[in-house]
Formats: structure tokens, sequence, C-alpha cells
């Protein structure tokens, strides 16, 4: 009888787990299937197991292709299955293309006179997946929040960035979802960022390989109304659930097309951008909506002198500006007054009232 042996974490069994097994198995008549125990799994990878090992057990024992299930508990990188490679003395040491312990497990083929064979990639029987991705997708929401921001935009862009200083924005709902996106598209309010998350993505490097800032997937990712400080990478200042915004915020959709990529390199007046980050900064920290308003006055007026159209007048307005690169899409106004907000919201179709959103982490 040719005994073979695999080994691997298995933390969630999947379709390619089976196809591996299966040829393996086709190499001789009795498979033995170790996977790494929940200690050693801790240990190596430094993550819990997905599945208790006695669940993992009972899963992969009831397989008819699987002859013997044991768990590896040896502390040797690689070699966690060890112990029972040694006492089974198998023929053959099955792997896979991608394996990184090759050195260490030839070598434990050579005490038993095994042989270690490497399987080459056949084509799929299942779509490919990886634990990571399953644990991804998993993880991943089904909705998600758009954006809007206050002051200090650019300053997120990594070539504009500015020691002390701030980015201001919020997460808004109503939420988005794959199937339902009740926002214009491509219009300032960091669409691609909530994109990249409902498909199990970071999108913060997606949107640095753009050459544009990362405020839009680091709010939505975080949610709530935050303050970061400008640099390279997001580091988040502090944040409120954004209460005293409940009321006051209204998008108004100008009907022209938003293209950050393309207004990147615009000349423009970042001094005035900076010192509108600071007072937004000091507005989310007092809970002002007045001083809010202040801010956002200010990014409008840097928006206007970088050539922007002006924006209509709202009564009881306190400050508007384009969201995000404007040039078009939507812009954010605040106003005094819930009762302003909606009578705002109902004096034309193109505007609509947002909330700010935020999760219990």
């Amino acid at each position: 009888m040719k005994k073979v042996f695999i080994s691997g974490c298995y933390d969630i069994l999947h379709g390619g787990h089976i196809q591996f097994f299966k040829e393996a198995r086709s190499l001789g008549d009795h498979l033995t299937v170790s996977f790494a125990s929940d200690r050693v799994l801790w240990e190596h990878k430094k993550r819990r197991t997905s599945i208790p090992q006695d669940h993992k057990l009972a899963l992969m024992s009831s397989l008819d292709i699987v002859d013997q299930v044991v768990i590896g508990d040896c502390d040797e990188l690689g070699l966690d299955f060890k112990n029972h490679f040694l006492k089974i003395r198998p023929d053959i040491l099955a792997v896979t293309e991608d394996d990184q312990y090759g050195d260490v497990k030839r070598a434990l083929c050579a005490e038993v006179g095994a042989e270690y064979i490497v399987l080459p990639k056949t084509p799929p029987q299942f779509t490919p997946v990886s634990t990571s991705s399953i644990v991804r997708n998993i993880r991943t929401p089904v909705y998600a929040p758009l954006r809007v921001d206050f002051g200090g935009g650019w300053l997120d862009v990594p070539r504009f960035a500015r020691e002390g200083a701030y980015i201001v924005n919020c997460a808004i709902s109503p939420l988005v979802s794959l199937n339902n996106w009740h926002y214009e598209r491509r219009s300032g309010l960091g669409g691609s960022g909530a994109w990249a998350l409902l498909n199990g993505n970071d999108g913060v490097e997606s949107e640095l390989n753009l050459g544009v800032g990362w405020q839009d997937p680091a709010i939505i990712r975080e949610t709530g109304l935050c303050v970061w400080r400008s640099g390279e990478k997001p580091v988040l200042h502090f944040k409120r659930n954004g209460d005293f915004l409940r009321g006051h915020m209204a998008l108004h959709y100008t009907d022209i097309p938003h293209d950050t990529p393309a207004n990147v390199g615009n000349a423009r007046e970042y001094d005035r951008i900076e010192a509108a980050g600071r007072l937004a900064k000091e507005a989310v920290f007092e809970a002002s909506i007045s001083k809010l308003g202040q801010a956002v006055c200010q990014s409008y007026e840097a928006q206007l002198a970088e050539g922007m159209a002006p924006l209509p007048d709202a009564e009881g307005s306190v400050g508007r500006k384009y969201c995000g690169g404007g040039w078009g899409g939507y812009a954010l106004y605040l106003f005094h007054t819930p009762e302003d907000r909606d009578t705002f919201v109902a004096s034309a179709i193109c505007n609509r009232p947002v909330e700010p959103y935020i999760t219990i982490r």
C-alpha cells in the first residue's frame, strides 16, 4: 500500500482544497491529511482559527477521499506535522507549487525515504478562492456610506501633505450597496472608496495609485465625523459621532461632471486650504455649526480662486462648497436650522438631505 501525506492550515475548507486532496490521493492508495492545530495557527500565523479544530477534524474525516486525519502540533516552522510524519512513515509527501518550506520538507522526507512530489497547477474545477479571500468576503459589508468634506481637502494627497495640517470629513447616509446606489456616479462623494470597500478591498492604495488622496476610503472605512492628520497615509487625530450635524446638511447636484484625477495638478491656495482644515478641526471639537460653516466658506473661497463656478445661494445656509476636488458633482450646504435645510431640499429636485453616519466598532 502506497501512503500519501499532505499538510496545511485548511482554516476554511473550500473547493480548491478538495481538488488538491483528490490529486494527492491519486498518487497512492492511502491519504493522510494533517492540519495545523489552533495553537500552531496562532503561533505561526498570528490569527485565531476560523473553524475550531474539532470541527475541522470532523469535516475532513467525513470525506471519502481522505483515509486519515491528524492534527499537527509541532513547533518547527513549516513542519507542524513532523511527529505524525515520522510515526506514519509515508511513501509520498505531496505539496503544491507555492510550498514555502520545500528545503525542510525534503530533509524530513530523506529521514524516512519518502518522495517529495510537487503537484503541478491544473485547471481549477472551481472558481479559485483562498481562505483569506473567504474571510475578507465575510467581513465585507453589504452597505457603505459615502462622505462629505469640510476642510483640508488635497492635503491628504501625499505630495501636498503639510505637517501639522488637518483634513476634516464625515461619513453620510443614506448608504449605498453594489445593487442600490442612490446618488449620481463620479460626483465627489468618495464613491470609488465605497466601491472598493463593498468589493472587499482596501481603497487607500488604489486611490494613492491614481495620484489622489486617501481621505475617501479612510473615512468610509472609519465612519463618523473625523479629523485626520495630513501625511502620507491616514492617521486619525480624533472623531465624534456627528450628532450635532443631524438635520443641518444637504447636497446640491450641479449636473457638471466631477473628475478629481484630472484636476490634481491645478494651482490652488494651499495656505487657505490648511487654514480651513484647522478651523474645521476646532469646529468639530466644539460641536459648532457656525464655526464649521466658516471653515466650509474658507474652503469654498479656495475653490472659487481655483476657477470653479459659483454655487447658488441658499437662505439660511452657513456655508457651501463643492465636495471633494470640486469642479462639478455634488456640493455640500450647511444650514442654521433643520427647517432651513428642509426648505432648501424642497426647493429643487437636485437637492437632497444627508445625515452623519457612524458604526459601532
